[in-house]
């Protein structure tokens, strides 16, 4: 990871033009290519962001970062005040917790609880960035990455994001859409998700366990 603390300022190109004007920032540059510019507030969400995978280019006081779709993220330096770089390693990922496991194990045995003509083909499918959640085929035999949280959030698309950009470069899965699912999908991963193509579904845990349980019913 590389760390730069300056003045800057930063331009987007793509489907709509962005600014940001000259201000101290933090900029990063993550192993897997993706760039994030923070200010000193806003929670974890940073002012601009440019997802993996891309061309990083770097002339002089200017890094211009392209994304396969052409967008640009053109980042003008002036005064550094820190900067370093460091090799982080192997991360082991996300350790989930029991309900979203479960949820994960239960929709794996019913897929078609997320779409109907459903099929899995694998758990913790692997990708350069870590494994998604499930690879499935829908009805028309099209390969469909399924990435299961306990609540939906925009984190949780743009790692399915990621994923996707990804296994479309595979000639042996593409074309592979995305579904996202969760119990709760919050209205604004639901928006980021529709903007992307990304399919959204909640889930009823409750529900997902009666229709994997070997026990009896009476209803």
């Amino acid at each position: 990871m590389r760390i730069r603390i300056a003045e800057c300022t930063v331009r987007y190109e793509g489907r709509l033009n962005a600014h940001l004007p000259w201000a101290t920032r933090l900029v990063m540059v993550k192993a897997d290519g993706c760039v994030a510019i923070h200010a000193d507030g806003g929670a974890y969400k940073p002012l601009n962001w440019m997802n993996a995978p891309n061309t990083f280019l770097e002339d002089g006081d200017t890094w211009v970062v392209i994304n396969p779709k052409g967008e640009k993220l053109i980042i003008e330096f002036g005064e550094i005040h820190f900067e370093t770089s460091r090799d982080l390693g192997e991360d082991p990922g996300l350790v989930k917790d029991g309900v979203e496991m479960d949820l994960q194990r239960l929709l794996a045995e019913t897929p078609e609880m997320i779409e109907k003509g459903l099929t899995l083909i694998r758990r913790e499918f692997p990708t350069p960035i870590g494994p998604v959640d499930l690879l499935c085929r829908d009805a028309g035999d099209v390969a469909v990455a399924v990435e299961v949280k306990r609540r939906g959030e925009i984190d949780g698309v743009e790692q399915l994001t990621r994923y996707l950009e990804f296994m479309n470069r595979d000639s042996r899965l593409a074309p592979v859409r995305g579904i996202f699912v969760a119990q709760v999908i919050t209205p604004q991963a639901r928006l980021v998700a529709e903007d992307r193509g990304i399919s959204c579904v909640e889930v009823d845990y409750d529900e997902l366990r009666g229709a994997t349980s070997d026990v009896m019913r009476l209803f």
